[in-house]
């Protein structure tokens, strides 16, 4: 079995609240997300949120195009690697990728 590979493309994103919504919108992230760093780390470690065999398969998350918003908000970026990094114990591994 492969892992499913899930693409968050940052392309664009230079603030938190862009962040948040990239997350949303391209993790498929249910509608009682919260949009904060705690709600962050909740879902992605959350097996319920993914599909039912993913969590067997694991799950890949590869983040594109990061390099604007780690240059704009180094702070941020730094607590979204680590966030990125506690759902990886659980179910989620991170991949940076470059961009496009």
């Amino acid at each position: 079995m492969t892992e499913l590979v899930v693409t968050l493309d940052l392309d664009g994103v230079t603030d938190k609240a862009g962040l948040m919504d990239r997350c949303a919108r391209d993790l498929r992230l249910p509608d009682y997300f919260g949009r904060n760093w705690d709600a962050l780390a909740d879902v992605l470690s959350d097996p319920g949120v993914w599909p039912a065999d993913a969590v067997e398969r694991g799950i890949v998350v590869v983040v594109r195009n990061w390099e604007r918003f780690a240059q704009a908000r180094p702070e941020e970026w730094a607590i979204a690697r680590e966030v990125f990094a506690e759902a990886s114990a659980a179910s989620v591994a991170l991949a940076l990728g470059g961009s496009s």
